[in-house]
């Protein structure tokens, strides 16, 4: 069947009365109910009836576009961090100053991340990518007019402006997966969403190196970040242009029963805060919001500090320091996509979520232990195996969360998981910092470690608890009981007919 044919995907059965429905909802909700129930196929009378439903093929578009844009953000969070003694000697400011051009990034989440889930759920998709891209845009152009020594405050607020735009973008993967996307390929498409994310940092590993060398002569140095800034604008412009043009709220018609109920529910019956109180009652979620931001939070860590622990071991290696970041990210990429069309096939999410959490620990272990032995190959292997699985698992958290949380809204859970990613990232690069810069870089690395193994086992007690699976096979149920009723009541009416006796032959 073609993908552009409707199809009865079978998610939930919706009542005449949604009112009733949409309270019997939330209720069961608040009961700790695994999920709105479907109809009793038995009792289908004409007045139930499953929704229409529809795969577009411009979903690939929409989830690709915003990949772009999330790398052209994420490539600027770590631009600055991943040469950090050059910029030091450029602005002529200390490592710690440098290091809060990526925090910022952390910083900014925290306090907008409740209002922007809000203008999520009331203004929608479109609106969001609009203001993300722009801002990001804006941003970009600041920092153009910032290459001068004495203008690092100028540079500064273009990173802001950035940070500010990633507020708009870290918590649309799974948002725009369910909107878009077939309860069958939610998961990869997700995995898509994160994957430009992560790109985008790998990006920044590599590039900025590059473009970038560590020259003596400041107007020649100043000519070489003028570069990058001006390429970055023009790709942020660019994006911005495509996003006006070609990205769009929602489709016509949901991919799911599940997002047709849940387009269903009037907007008065829709509090934001009764959500976010709802979500902060549902105890599983609570355990993944602190696991999550755990092992998150050590990647910002790792991800904003690589320079120094780099230069330290191996002076001089700023380039390998960023192909290293690469390698970390590049991997994380590929674990990421292999773990989200695993997760589609197999659903099992508390399983591949602690397998995977696990081994982000044994490889920080073995990263941490490898780091100082003088051979930069080992290095590259041992950072590889850490940014598998620790990137890796970023799509897992949002599914997870999706399904503990369902049909609450999407960008609501993944806000909460990565406000707490946002402040672990803080927490941790601060201490992780001023450890290395005290005891080494062995010290700072064992200091996650221990937040890692501290998060696993955190992992091991969350009640797999998945609503959108139940709610999937629900509605199928439904679906498949109105179809073998109507096959029952035609073989009933075939049955009634008065057999007619069979000719005489011929004599």
């Amino acid at each position: 069947m073609s993908e552009e044919q409707a199809v009865p995907l079978g998610d939930a059965a919706l009542d005449a009365d949604q009112s009733k429905t949409d309270l019997e909802i939330h209720g069961k909700l608040e009961a700790g109910d695994a999920a709105p129930r479907a109809g009793n196929p038995s009792q289908l009378d004409g007045r139930e009836a499953l929704q229409p439903t529809r795969l577009y093929k411009r979903r690939w578009m929409i989830v690709l576009l915003f990949s772009s844009y999330s790398l052209c953000n994420s490539f600027q969070w770590i631009q600055y961090g991943i040469i950090n003694n050059i910029f030091m000697k450029f602005y002529n400011v200390d490592a710690f100053t440098i290091d809060w051009m990526s925090m910022i990034y952390m910083l900014t989440y925290i306090p907008f991340i409740f209002p922007v889930t809000w203008l999520l759920d009331k203004k929608g998709l479109r609106v969001i990518a609009l203001v993300a891209t722009a801002l990001n845009c804006a941003g970009t152009w600041i920092k153009v007019a910032s290459v001068k020594p004495n203008l690092f405050a100028v540079t500064f607020l273009g990173q802001m402006s950035c940070s500010f735009a990633q507020v708009f973008i870290l918590g649309m993967p799974s948002r725009i997966a369910s909107v878009w996307f077939g309860s069958e390929e939610v998961s990869t498409a997700c995995s898509i969403g994160v994957f430009g994310n992560q790109l985008g940092i790998a990006i920044g590993f590599l590039v900025p190196p590059i473009l970038v060398p560590n020259v003596d002569d400041m107007d020649e140095l100043a000519h070489h970040i003028s570069i990058m800034f001006y390429i970055t604008a023009g790709v942020a412009t660019l994006l911005f242009i495509l996003v006006i043009c070609v990205f769009q709220e929602r489709p016509k018609l949901p991919p799911t029963q599940a997002q047709a109920t849940a387009r269903s529910i009037p907007p008065e019956h829709y509090s934001y805060t009764a959500s976010i109180l709802r979500l902060l009652r549902n105890r599983p979620f609570n355990l993944l919001i602190v696991t999550y931001g755990l092992n998150v939070g050590c990647f910002y860590a790792v991800g904003t500090l690589l320079n120094r622990m780099i230069i330290e071991h191996y002076p001089g290696e700023e380039v390998n320091a960023g192909r290293i970041g690469l390698t970390i990210v590049i991997a994380g990429m590929v674990g990421s996509l292999i773990c989200g069309i695993w997760l589609d096939k197999t659903k099992t999410y508390k399983q591949t979520t602690l397998a995977v959490y696990f081994m982000s620990l044994v490889g920080m272990v073995v990263y941490a232990s490898t780091l100082s032995l003088q051979h930069l190959w080992v290095v590259f292997i041992t950072a590889g195996a850490l940014g598998f699985f620790m990137t890796g698992y970023l799509p897992l958290g949002f599914e997870f969360a999706v399904e503990l949380t369902y049909p609450e809204s999407e960008g609501t859970s993944s806000g909460l998981l990565n406000c707490s990613a946002q402040v672990f990232g803080i927490i941790f690069t601060i201490c992780q910092g001023k450890i290395m810069d005290r005891f080494g870089t062995l010290a700072g690395n064992i200091f996650l470690c221990v937040f890692l193994l501290i998060g696993a086992i955190m992992t091991g007690f969350i009640k797999s608890d998945l609503r959108r699976q139940k709610a999937n096979l629900m509605a199928k149920a439904a679906a498949e009981g109105q179809m073998s009723g109507q096959d029952y009541g035609a073989t009933a009416l075939i049955s009634q007919q008065p057999e007619t006796p069979p000719a005489k032959p011929d004599q």
